[in-house]
C-alpha cells in the first residue's frame, strides 16, 4: 500500500512538467522582436503619400508648361489683335517645336469645341520600333514578374484607384468628352487624373489660349504617370526587401537568442525536478555565464548545497537525538528489570533514584531539543529589527541579581563607553541587527556555562566593547577552563565537558550549540579559549562573541 502510495505521488511530480513543442518562451522573443519590424513592414502602405505629392507635382508641372505652350500660341499664332480662332498652320509649326522639349502629347481644341490640332498626328521625333522575339525567362523577368504582382496586391489594399474614370482613346474626340477641356473654354484651368490601365494613369490639364483675355481655345496636355508608380514601387519594393531581411535576420537571432536562454533553463528545471524526485542529480554548472541564468545556476548549485546539509543535519541531529535518549531509556530499563530483583528496601530506593535522575534527564533533553527545534523556525521566519545591545545585557544582569542573588557568584558588568555621545550627553548604546530573543538566550547560555563552572565566592565578568566594526561580548569565569583540544568540540551538539565529581546527566550539552547557531544566524562569531596567568596557568575560561554592529 505504502508502495503504491509513493508511485502515485512520484507519477504526480512527473507530470507535472509537460514537454511542448514550442517553448513559450521562444514565441514571446519572437513576438517581441518583431513588433518593431511589422511597424516597418506596414510603412509601405503610407508611400502613397510620396505618391500624391508626387502626382500633385507632376499636375504642377503639367499646368507650367501647358501655360507656356498657350501663351505662346495666342501670341504668335494669330493675324490680329480682334481675332476669334487660331492660325492653324501657325500654331502646328509652334507645338512641334514645343513638343519636341517637353515629350508631351499635346492637343488645341477650337472654341466650337472640335479637336484642331493633335501632336501625335504631327511628324515629331518618328521612331521605328522594334518586334523582339519571346525569349526565355531570366530571374531579372521572374523578379519583375513578382514586383508586378505585389504593386497590384498593394494596389488592391490601399484602395486608392478604384475611384477613378477610366481612361478612352476616341476617334472623333470633341472638347465635350473632357470635362477639362470644356473648363479651360470657360477661361478656367482644369485638370484631371484617369485610369490608363492597371499599372498607370494618365494626367490631363487644359489651359485656355487666349489672345488679350479672349479665348480662342483649349489646350489639353496628356501624360502617363508609369514613371512616377515606377519610382514608388521600387521605395515600396525596398521596404520589401529591407522587412523581409531584417525578418530572416530577427527570426534567426530570436531562435539563438531562445535557444541560449530556454535550454539552459529547461535543463536547470529537469534537475530541480529530478532532485525533488529523489533522483540522483546535479544541478549543471552554468557558473560560467556572464549573465542572469549563471546567476541562477549559481543560486540553484548553492540553494540544493544548503539543502543537502540541511537535510545531513537533521538526519544527524535525529541520530544523536535518538542515541542520547536512548541512554536514560537503557538505563531506566535496566533499574526497573533490576527492581525485581531487589531484596532490601535501601537497594530498591537506589533504583527509583535512578530512575527519577533518569526521567529528569529525559525531560530536559526534550525541552533542549524542542528549543532547538523552535530556534531554527524562529531565526527563518522572524524579522531582524535593531537590539539594543547595552540595555539587553544590564537587564539580565539585573534579573540575575535580583531573582538568584544568594546562590551566584559574583557578577561583574563592564561596558566600555562609545566615543560618541547622545543630544542628552549620554554615551550611545551598542546596537546590533538582529533579534533579541535569541540574543538573550545567547548570553544567558554563556553566563548560566560560566556559573556551572564557578565556586559560589568566584567572580564572572560581562565585559563588552568596540572592536572594529563588530561588538566584542566576553563573558569569563574563574573555573577550571577547557582542555586545549576541546575548544572546538564543546560547540558541537550534545557534547558536555564537565567537572569532574560533578553528576552526569546534568546537563544536555545543547547550550553552547545553540549560542553558535545563533550568533553566525547573526552574521557574527563565537569561540572559546582559556584565560592565562604570567606564569602560562589556567585560571579560567572565556567566551567571545563578535557581532556586526548596526550604526557602524
Amino acid at each position: 500500500m505504502v508502495s503504491d502510495i509513493g508511485i502515485v505521488r512520484a507519477n504526480k511530480y512527473k507530470i507535472k512538467r509537460t514537454r511542448r513543442l514550442i517553448s513559450p518562451l521562444t514565441i514571446r522573443i519572437l513576438a517581441v522582436n518583431l513588433i518593431a519590424l511589422i511597424f516597418l513592414g506596414g510603412g509601405v502602405l503610407y508611400v502613397d503619400q510620396v505618391q500624391n505629392t508626387l502626382m500633385q507635382s507632376r499636375i504642377d508641372e503639367l499646368i507650367k508648361d501647358a501655360e507656356f505652350m498657350a501663351g505662346a500660341l495666342g501670341e504668335t499664332a494669330t493675324d490680329d489683335p480682334d481675332t476669334t480662332e487660331l492660325l492653324i498652320e501657325p500654331a502646328k509649326n509652334i507645338l512641334i517645336r514645343l513638343v519636341n522639349i517637353t515629350k508631351l502629347r499635346t492637343r488645341y481644341f477650337a472654341i466650337n469645341n472640335e479637336l484642331m490640332i493633335d501632336s501625335r498626328d504631327l511628324n515629331i521625333n518618328n521612331v521605328v520600333v522594334e518586334n523582339t522575339m519571346p525569349k526565355k525567362l531570366g530571374i531579372r523577368d521572374f523578379w519583375e514578374i513578382i514586383n508586378r504582382e505585389v504593386y497590384l496586391v498593394l494596389d488592391k489594399i490601399q484602395n486608392n484607384r478604384e475611384g477613378l474614370e477610366i481612361y478612352h482613346e476616341l476617334e472623333d474626340e470633341m472638347a465635350t468628352d473632357y470635362p477639362e477641356v470644356l473648363t479651360a473654354l470657360a477661361g478656367e484651368v482644369s485638370s484631371r487624373v484617369r485610369r490608363l490601365d492597371d499599372q498607370r494613369d494618365i494626367i490631363t490639364v487644359a489651359v485656355p489660349v487666349q489672345r488679350f483675355r479672349r479665348v480662342l481655345g483649349a489646350l489639353m496636355l496628356s501624360t502617363d504617370t508609369g514613371d512616377i508608380y515606377a519610382s514608388v514601387q521600387d521605395v515600396r519594393l525596398t521596404i520589401i526587401q529591407i522587412f523581409c531581411v531584417s525578418l530572416l535576420i530577427t527570426l534567426l537571432l530570436s531562435l539563438f537568442l531562445a535557444k541560449t536562454i530556454v535550454r539552459p533553463i529547461l535543463k536547470l528545471a529537469h534537475s530541480a525536478d529530478n532532485i525533488s524526485l529523489g533522483e540522483k542529480s546535479n544541478i549543471p554548472d552554468l557558473s560560467s555565464r556572464n549573465d542572469e541564468i549563471g546567476d541562477l545556476s549559481r543560486s540553484l548549485k548553492d540553494m540544493t548545497e544548503i539543502l543537502a546539509r540541511q537535510i545531513d543535519a537533521v538526519a544527524s541531529f535525529a541520530a544523536d537525538v535518538a542515541h542520547e535518549l536512548k541512554n536514560p531509556l537503557t538505563s531506566m530499563r535496566s533499574a526497573i528489570e533490576t527492581m525485581e530483583y531487589a531484596k532490601t528496601e535501601e537497594n530498591r530506593q537506589k533504583l527509583r533514584a535512578i530512575i527519577s535522575d533518569d526521567v529528569k534527564r529525559l525531560d530536559r533533553l526534550i525541552t533542549d531539543i524542542s528549543d532547538v527545534s523552535r530556534l531554527d523556525a524562529e531565526m527563518s521566519h522572524s524579522m531582524m529589527q535593531q537590539v539594543n545591545l547595552t540595555a539587553l545585557l544590564e537587564t539580565m544582569i539585573d534579573i540575575y541579581l535580583t531573582t538568584q542573588k544568594d546562590n551566584l557568584p559574583h557578577l561583574h558588568l563592564d561596558i566600555k563607553q562609545r566615543r560618541f555621545k547622545l543630544r542628552d550627553g549620554n554615551s550611545a548604546p551598542y546596537f546590533v541587527l538582529g533579534l533579541e530573543g535569541q540574543l538573550g538566550q545567547v548570553i544567558r547560555n554563556l553566563v548560566d556555562n560560566a556559573i556551572s563552572f564557578s565556586r559560589k565566592d568566584g567572580n564572572i565578568w560581562i565585559r563588552m566593547k568596540r572592536r572594529n566594526n563588530m561588538v566584542e561580548i566576553l563573558v569569563e569565569d574563574e573555573g577550571i577552563g577547557i582542555p586545549e583540544d576541546k575548544l572546538e568540540n564543546i560547540f558541537d551538539r550534545f557534547y558536555s565537558e564537565r567537572p569532574k565529581g560533578e553528576a552526569f546527566g546534568k546537563h544536555s550539552g545543547l547550550g553552547l550549540n545553540i549560542c553558535k547557531q545563533v550568533v553566525e544566524a547573526h552574521g557574527g562569531e563565537i569561540y572559546a579559549e582559556n584565560r592565562m596567568d604570567d606564569e602560562k596557568n589556567i585560571i579560567g575560561a572565556r567566551f567571545v562573541v563578535l557581532l556586526p554592529l548596526a550604526d557602524n
